[in-house]
């Protein structure tokens, strides 16, 4: 019988423990949809006034928006975009135009907080975007703008410019997939637009020509799966009038919309959005002049009109929206069981001495949460399971099977693992020598795991020890550190460990080495290039790389990267720079790139960063964790030692 392997059950509309833990709402109840099938509806114009609210509602299903929370203002007029786990509200009026964002996360409902500021305060300003990168373009300043902004979600701050539209103008549609966002429509000053523009969202630079409406159209709303855009509704100035048309693009064809259906009545200024099946309109004002609490759905891959999806609390217009699933977004991570090596075969998830599964467990405030994703394939994180401890500040490690976790913050003991080839949580696999924590990451080979570093109760440690991986059962005593320190950056090939820095309690740039097949003391290494406390360190079969750290000396954090031949004892050398001064990061490799995963920059980040270890050079972006933590660990079934 073969192996069975598990789906991602959370994308599909099942909650689990973890999740309701995670997710549960002031009020007691807990929400009643999923990532990529959340759609948020924030902001416009109530009787005549703007407003703060949030509303959501599932898209898989039908039926009334609920209340989620506030942004930070009443306000009309925003655009609004979305990855799977943060909304990004900004631009509008509050009745001046405004450059403000807002952000809430996606997964619990609850009141908006500040993001930071467009680069040009406007309304009637249009956004989408992809899982990485959010996209504000257009507006009223109060003249048509033809500004591009974008963000990075994982990053509070500032928009930053990206380029200009074709034509200044303001109220176009906006539709996005995970590479390219499409703008139609607007309003150019004098008339209405049929012009369709896009951007490639991974560059920057100006909007090129895409093709045309089907009408010159204002106010309209898009919509999108991975492979369609949609637009419906808006002012018809070729008709003068109210519309109710929806068109239909391919995102990979240039070329005119055509004509997909209608509405259920004409309308404009909706908020709308998608998951990778449906697209939803809500609220607006109808041909009549009056505002609507209306929802309305169609099935993006099929021709047809509009069906009626449920209500709003109440009627509204000039409102924005989006969604965790639009443009296909829920789709665009890679999946288990079908992950791919950097051949492009599919490989099985997790199997034995194929590689390319690494694995994060733990840090401030995640506790028990263990996430993978594949090294050589850039995006973001995935849930797959739970440890049995907090192993905040613990360390890790593991073979080609299994991925273990080891410690936490001087309170516990507790060893855990899981098998990588099969999603879930963690069982029991034995007890450490002593309660420890700070000893991140872990020298290891096919049978042997060993760790090196500790703190606890007393103090610094010099403590080494050792489990055989295959085996359950408890850590024994493998020698000791040429100094004792904690905090420290592990390495290894298949024969040999390096602990890499650390704290004395001062930082420290001692590096020792251990032959992992041998108990005994350690031996002096070298030096790192400063000195390195909460650092972290990974490696190819040959290299080990070291990512940021802490030290005494200001500036209080750094962003340096070193490297070692293993091999060879000597000092590091300069490999180049993270994109941010980190410490507290994890780190994990396969045989041609090293990963840092998140860290504190002085708050707690969700960014991964990596590296070509056979090179030099400063780290690029990889994707994000799924949430943002520092002093995790992480392990993979491909490093140095396993390959």
């Amino acid at each position: 019988m073969g192996t069975s392997y598990p789906t991602r059950t959370n994308a599909r509309g099942i909650w689990k423990l973890k999740d309701i833990s995670r997710n549960k709402i002031t009020d007691g109840t807990y929400p009643n949809f999923t990532i990529g099938d959340t759609f948020l509806l924030t902001g416009g114009n109530e009787g005549g006034s703007e407003v703060n609210k949030i509303e959501s509602f599932n898209i898989s299903t039908t039926g009334n928006s609920t209340d989620f929370g506030d942004i930070v203002a009443a306000t009309s007029d925003a655009g609004t975009t979305s990855s799977q786990v943060r909304c990004v509200v900004g631009g509008g009026q509050t009745p001046s135009n405004v450059n403000t964002m807002n952000y809430v996360d996606t997964r619990s409902a609850g009141n908006a907080a500040d993001y930071g500021d467009l680069t040009q305060a406007r309304k009637q300003v249009s956004a989408g975007g992809n899982e990485k990168r959010g996209i504000f373009s257009s507006g009223r300043a109060p003249s048509a703008s033809n500004v591009i902004d974008f963000i990075q979600y994982s990053t509070l701050g500032n928009a930053t410019d990206f380029g200009d539209l074709s034509q200044s103008r303001w109220g176009p549609g906006v539709a996005s997939n995970p590479t390219r966002l499409i703008t139609a429509g607007g309003y150019p000053s004098p008339g209405g637009s049929d012009r369709i523009d896009f951007i490639e969202i991974a560059s920057t630079g100006d909007a090129v020509d895409f093709g045309d409406l089907i009408a010159n159209t204002n106010a309209g709303t898009g919509a999108s799966s991975d492979t369609r855009f949609i637009f419906a509704g808006g002012y018809d100035y070729s008709a003068s009038s109210m519309s109710n048309r929806i068109s239909v693009n391919q995102f990979a064809s240039l070329g005119n919309a055509v004509e997909f259906g209608d509405l259920t009545q004409t309308k404009y200024t909706m908020g709308g959005s998608s998951n990778n099946t449906r697209a939803v309109f809500a609220g607006g004002e109808n041909g009549s002049g009056s505002r609507v609490n209306e929802i309305e759905f169609i099935t993006i891959a099929s021709a047809g009109n509009a069906t009626d999806f449920g209500d709003l609390t109440a009627a509204r217009n000039n409102t924005s929206g989006n969604s965790t699933g639009h443009g296909g977004l829920q789709t665009f991570l890679p999946r288990a069981p079908e992950l791919y090596s950097p051949t492009g075969r599919p490989v099985r998830f997790g199997a034995a001495g194929v590689g390319d599964i690494a694995m994060f467990n733990g840090g401030n405030n995640r506790q028990t949460s263990i996430d993978f994703f594949a090294i050589s394939t850039l995006g973001n994180s995935q849930d797959f399971g739970d440890s049995t401890a907090n192993h905040y500040y613990g360390g890790s490690g593991g073979n080609s099977t299994r991925y273990m976790m080891f410690g936490d913050t001087a309170t516990n003991d507790v060893i855990d693992y899981v098998q990588i080839s099969t999603k879930g949580n963690a069982a029991d696999f034995g007890n450490l020598i002593a309660a420890v924590e700070k000893s991140k990451g872990a020298m290891a080979n096919n049978t042997r795991t060993v760790l090196g570093g500790e703190y606890g109760n007393p103090g610094f440690k010099n403590i080494i020890e050792y489990v055989v991986t295959a085996t359950i059962g408890n850590a024994t005593d493998f020698g000791d550190l040429t100094v004792s320190r904690s905090s420290v950056g592990q390495c290894s090939s298949s024969t040999r460990g390096v602990v890499m820095g650390g704290a004395t309690p001062s930082a420290s740039n001692v590096m020792d080495y251990v032959t992992i097949a041998n108990t005994g003391n350690a031996t002096d290494f070298g030096d790192t290039t400063v000195d390195a406390r909460e650092t972290t360190a990974s490696s190819s079969t040959t290299r080990g790389v070291r990512f940021g750290a802490r030290q005494d000396a200001s500036p209080n954090i750094n962003n340096v990267i070193d490297y070692i031949t293993i091999a060879s004892t000597g000092d590091a050398q300069d490999f180049g720079d993270l994109a941010a001064t980190t410490k507290g990061a994890a780190s994990s490799s396969n045989n041609t790139r090293a990963v840092a995963i998140a860290g504190n920059t002085g708050s707690d980040i969700d960014v991964m960063q990596y590296v070509t270890i056979a090179s030099t050079g400063n780290a690029a972006d990889f994707g994000d964790l799924s949430s943002a933590t520092n002093s995790g660990s992480a392990g993979s079934n491909c490093h140095g030692g396993l390959s």
